[in-house]
């Protein structure tokens, strides 16, 4: 048997939306109307009846009336990760019988064949600047290096390579000063050695002004001044 369509005009027809944020009671309107000639029951239902309230959740509406259902969503805990919401709604109806109406004993007495219905689902929106940080869902990103980064680190093991080079330059040049001061050391003594005369009596210039050095002992005080001096400016 076919089943009887639907008599109301439901406003919105197919969902239920609720604007969070859902700290506190969020209300969606569902305008019922009858554009028939006959009066209509009519009954609001939910998958999750704990979480909504729904005034009123039935009634009858005479011919051409409409009425407004509110639908009350308690508060609650939203995450943006749900890829969907289940809940649903549905609004049975059927046509009223002549006479005084009993609705808790009609609605236990009537035949499948009889009821009309009409399902709506559930959608929630959470404004943007109202989404936790945490609870956006965000895509994987890749790592991307930033530009000229290998520019820079070519440029910075240049430099290195340009700093260890002048170090070695520095210590051969260091090594061939402290050779040759080995070598005029040498010279000198043996220069000195053969030019300066043995004598064990004092001159008279000796007696007259004092202890005179011999010139060997300048030469060895000039080239440790020298090596000092070097070590001081690398």
């Amino acid at each position: 048997m076919a089943k009887t369509e639907q008599v109301l005009l439901l406003e919105p027809p197919t969902e239920l939306r609720f604007k969070g944020p859902f700290t506190d009671v969020i209300s969606a309107d569902l305008k019922l109307t009858n554009p028939s000639d006959k009066r209509v029951c009519f009954k609001v239902k939910t998958t999750a009846p704990k979480r909504y309230c729904v005034r009123p959740n039935s009634g009858i509406l005479e011919p051409k009336a409409s009425i407004t259902v509110a639908v009350m969503l308690q508060p609650f805990e939203y995450d943006a990760t749900e890829k969907s919401n289940k809940h649903k709604f549905m609004v049975q109806t059927l046509f009223a019988p002549e006479g005084p109406i009993n609705q808790e004993q009609l609605w236990k007495e009537v035949s499948p064949e009889n009821l009309m219905d009409s399902k709506l689902k559930c959608v929630f929106e959470m404004p943007e600047s109202e989404v936790p940080e945490s609870k956006i869902p965000r895509p994987v990103e890749t790592a991307v290096k930033p530009s000229g980064s290998d520019s820079d680190v070519k440029k910075l093991m240049e430099d290195f390579k340009k700093l260890q080079t002048e170090i070695s330059q520095l210590k051969t040049e260091n090594n061939q000063l402290k050779e040759d001061g080995v070598r005029l050391r040498k010279v000198a003594v043996s220069e000195t050695v053969h030019s300066t005369p043995i004598s064990t009596t004092p001159t008279k210039s000796t007696q007259a002004t004092g202890l005179v050095l011999p010139p060997m002992v300048y030469l060895i005080a000039a080239l440790i001044l020298g090596l000092l001096i070097g070590k001081l400016v690398l």
